[in-house]
């Protein structure tokens, strides 16, 4: 008889590569882990582990119980959440992973409508970047993510699902006396004498912000990199005289900053997505219908009719 706690933690070493990071994921020690797993080997009665100095490995037979394991671990949820849905009530707990711009503008707004509406479901929020929360769906750590589907470090495969939440300008920042400000929509070109404030390196914003610059003709002047955009980025531009590109989503009426379209502009589709099947569950349901039912968002008003286009795509 397969546990499915073992089962959990063979898919997550399949994720995350070493028992110290499913330890510290699962907030349990690396011993516990290792006797766990041993256990395991013991009931399915198959090497599934092999080590290889102070690391070890998945065998096929590991490599193929992982895998499949996910698979059984999302039908147990499945069927656990139909047999609560017997009563159409959503209950338990959905892992939300969302991307920064979204989490005060859009995740958090939604998980305090269903903390009301419905007092038994629990939405556990993850701040996530596009090419963390894609795995992290496939590996059962979130259960729903919101993100960029122009981020083409994530393949979309028949095994997920995703919902349209329309587009989301990126939009260039400044403080309210820049020179630029009298523009309505700035062309990068004018923008090569700057000082930037960027994100994080290899974020999603940061690499779109340099391969921006880059086909402009010029390579951006960073002065800082935070990887807050509320309190740290924008402050920086609102005191120093940086500038900085940012989604429209992230920007906040406490700050004395403008934004201006870019020229030619750059949008990103936004959207909510979901392992293929688990929308059965009526708490994952719930949670995406809080996420569409979102206060008014200029940036969002419109969903995106056209989901495999992109005005700006990212590059390969």
């Amino acid at each position: 008889m397969l546990n499915s706690g073992r089962l959990q933690l063979l898919s997550l070493l399949d994720t995350l590569g070493t028992v110290r990071a499913v330890a510290d994921t699962l907030h349990l020690s690396a011993s516990t882990v290792s006797q766990q797993l041993a256990v395991l080997e013991t009931e399915t009665r198959c090497r599934l582990l092999e080590r290889t100095g102070r690391r070890v490995r998945l065998t096929p037979a590991g490599l193929l119980l992982a895998r499949r394991g996910r698979e059984i671990l999302d039908r147990m949820a499945e069927t656990e959440a139909e047999l609560r849905a017997l009563n159409d009530e959503p209950i338990g707990t959905v892992r939300l992973g969302v991307f920064q711009s979204a989490i005060y503008t859009l995740a958090v707004p939604a998980a305090t409508r269903l903390a009301t509406s419905h007092p038994h479901l629990h939405v556990e929020l993850a701040e996530m970047e596009p090419h963390e929360s894609g795995p992290a769906l496939r590996s059962g750590e979130a259960d729903v993510i919101v993100t960029t589907t122009d981020y083409s470090g994530l393949s979309w495969g028949e095994d997920l699902e995703v919902v349209s939440l329309g587009t989301d300008s990126v939009v260039l920042v400044l403080p309210r006396a820049h020179p630029l400000a009298s523009r309505t929509a700035v062309s990068l070109a004018a923008c090569k004498e700057e000082t930037w404030a960027c994100d994080r390196p290899q974020s999603y914003m940061a690499d779109l912000t340099l391969r921006l610059c880059r086909e402009a003709g010029f390579e951006p002047r960073v002065a800082c990199r935070f990887s807050n955009y509320l309190m740290l980025l924008l402050r920086h531009v609102e005191t120093t005289g940086s500038i900085a590109l940012l989604p429209a989503l992230a920007v906040t009426p406490d700050h004395a900053v403008l934004t201006r379209e870019l020229s030619p502009p750059v949008r990103r589709r936004v959207a909510v997505v979901v392992r293929r099947g688990s929308t059965r569950r009526a708490a994952v349901n719930a949670v995406i219908a809080a996420l569409r039912d979102h206060p008014e968002l200029p940036a969002l008003a419109a969903p995106d009719r056209h989901p495999g286009r992109a005005e700006h795509p990212p590059a390969p």
